[in-house]
């Protein structure tokens, strides 16, 4: 009986072992996704499906979103004069909203949106509708019992009375640090009981800003003050001590808030507040 002739080296099979499958496997993948153009692009261009970890940061409602970074890049604030604003708003609001401005109780008008403008306290977006970014300095004044104090209503120069219910604010003004923001917050809503100057009240103690108590976020909602324009507010918050300030609900008023002006036939044209009224409240309760 004959025996077969050897088989050539290369024709001997080796059996496969199941680790030897899964490297083999693997080295596949590794190639094609390092090296394969096609699954480069399907990877830079397929989203992933992922979900954030806190939904609620990120939800938005369209018409109150961030303006975009071009916008306030290149915001809108070259009108010559507040007509010139209003014909620029007029199309891009709605009617209604707009023809209340000034009207309404409790609202502002385009006098006082252009003066915001004009000294920089406000941006205002190139969109339809435009957005309104407004930087506030928020101090949450803490008095006796760790109560808050809160601004409860204005008296406005047209006589309306607009509700608040908030910590003392007050928009800052352009390339304002948090620290002057406070001082001067404070001498022009409280100046009227505590006296003295702008340096007095930094000099003598009279306020006194609470370490580690700053915080910023932002907010977005439609503004009280102009109806139907969205706004974007980038609040700043500290806590501070004042001293001076007395212990019941008490008045203050604001003798003139467009007195530093230098446009004063359109500050005359703006409302304005004349009384602040305020109140101690626990601090639950804001």
């Amino acid at each position: 009986m004959s025996s077969q002739p050897p088989q050539p080296p290369h024709l001997h099979k080796k059996p496969t072992s199941f680790p030897d499958v899964i490297f083999t496997a693997f080295s596949v993948f590794v190639i094609f996704s390092s090296s394969n153009p096609t699954t480069s692009l399907l990877r830079k261009f397929t989203p992933l499906v992922s979900f954030p970890l806190n939904p609620r940061r990120f939800l938005r409602i369209p018409t109150m979103s961030n303006p975009s970074s071009s916008n306030l890049r290149n915001p809108i604030h070259h009108f010559p004069n507040p007509q010139s604003l209003s014909d620029w708003l007029r199309p891009r609001m709605p009617s209604d909203s707009f023809a209340a401005w000034g009207v309404k109780p409790g609202t502002k008008n385009v006098s006082n949106l252009w003066l915001e403008l004009s000294e920089g306290e406000t941006l205002l977006a190139d969109s339809t509708p435009p957005v309104r970014t407004v930087e506030v300095m928020v101090v949450k004044v803490i008095g006796k019992d760790n109560k808050v104090l809160v601004e409860s209503h204005q008296e406005l120069s047209d006589g309306a009375v607009r509700h608040r219910c908030r910590p003392l604010s007050e928009k800052m003004k352009p390339d304002e640090t948090v620290e002057d923001a406070v001082f001067r917050a404070v001498k022009e809503e409280l100046g009227s009981v505590l006296g003295g100057s702008f340096g007095e009240l930094r000099e003598n103690g009279i306020v006194k800003i609470f370490p580690n108590s700053y915080s910023k976020k932002v907010e977005e909602r439609v503004s009280a003050s102009y109806p139907g324009l969205p706004a974007c507010y980038v609040l700043h918050t500290v806590e501070a001590a004042v001293d001076g300030l007395p212990e019941e609900e008490f008045c203050t008023e604001e003798t003139d808030e467009y007195g530093d002006s230098s446009e004063r036939m359109v500050a005359d044209g703006a409302v304005s507040c004349k009384k602040h009224y305020w109140k101690w409240v626990d601090a639950d309760s804001l």
